[in-house]
């Protein structure tokens, strides 16, 4: 592989970034990385670990003549974080971000990025259920999508290098508009999180199971949940909040299919039911059937040496 970015600069620190830093190491894609948190026990940390080339204090040092800028923090921190880096990057620098909401972001980051800066969104589909620098490693984004979502006159030129940089990082690309980013992404991630949170909540609520029931018991269906369910609670607050309108859509028409399977287990309609779970059954070998999963217990997702 060859350098993509002679400077990249992460903003945050925690899984995809430190995984991106991974990848990046092994395939030798960039000069110099620097990397700034606002915690200093997670730059110690990262600086303990190895992670980055150079750990910065300050987010102007981070990001001063990096050509690609990596916001990898929480949606709800951007817009806050653009204004504070804007004076300090450099004309022709591209900076890109990895959260799962999309239209939000724009509209936060965009208005205080200064001229010849190439803003160009971005979301890696990847992740676990762990969180801070040292939960990242190398193979995180292998054969997992990303998606880019440009801007209205983004640079071709740029959002093809940036392309060329998340392949290289081990991942699929396609170019997807924000809207039907944040409708996809509301299907295929915000809404499971959602009820993945809700499904250990009422199960935390029903007294009649005791805490050692749950936890001796959880077949792999709560199990499954409860992995989901542990995911960063800034994080998914967050997502919540500024993709408000997709996820009340789908949550909505999840409503309504729940009180379909609700009739059809009261009325006895085993028909239903059967044809129903046979086409989400379909879905599934689709899923494995494209790599995006693996049958076994961890989920494909333990860490492994950087």
């Amino acid at each position: 592989m060859t350098v993509v970015y002679g400077r990249v600069a992460l903003i945050g620190l925690g899984l995809i970034a430190s995984s991106m830093f991974w990848a990046m190491r092994r395939r030798g894609l960039a000069d110099h990385v620097t990397g700034y948190a606002r915690s200093e026990a997670t730059r110690d940390t990262a600086r303990r670990i190895g992670l980055c080339d150079t750990v910065c204090g300050s987010v102007a040092e981070a990001v001063e003549g990096a050509d690609l800028v990596v916001l990898a923090v929480p949606v709800g921190a951007m817009a806050a974080l653009a204004r504070e880096m804007a004076p300090h990057l450099r004309p022709g620098c591209v900076v890109t971000d990895v959260g799962s909401v999309k239209r939000h972001v724009i509209d936060s980051v965009s208005p205080h990025l200064p001229q010849g800066v190439h803003f160009i969104p971005g979301h890696p589909l990847a992740g676990t259920e762990h969180s801070g620098p040292e939960s990242g490693f190398a193979t995180l984004f292998d054969n997992r999508w990303c998606l880019l979502v440009p801007v209205e006159g983004s640079d071709p030129v740029e959002v093809d290098r940036l392309a060329g940089f998340w392949r290289a990082l081990g991942s699929n690309v396609d170019v997807m508009d924000a809207d039907h980013h944040d409708l996809v992404l509301a299907v295929t991630s915000h809404c499971p999180h959602l009820i993945a949170y809700t499904m250990v909540g009422v199960a935390d609520d029903l007294r009649r199971v005791t805490d050692s029931e749950v936890i001796k018991y959880s077949a792999a269906g709560f199990r499954d949940f409860t992995r989901i369910a542990a995911s960063d609670p800034t994080m998914w607050r967050d997502v919540f909040l500024t993709n408000k309108d997709a996820t009340l859509e789908i949550l909505g028409r999840f409503t309504e299919e729940l009180f379909a399977l609700q009739r059809a287990i009261r009325t006895g309609d085993g028909e239903q039911l059967h044809a129903y779970f046979t086409h989400t059954r379909a879905i599934r070998r689709g899923i494995l059937e494209a790599g995006q999963d693996t049958d076994a217990p961890d989920f494909g997702r333990v860490k492994v040496d950087r």
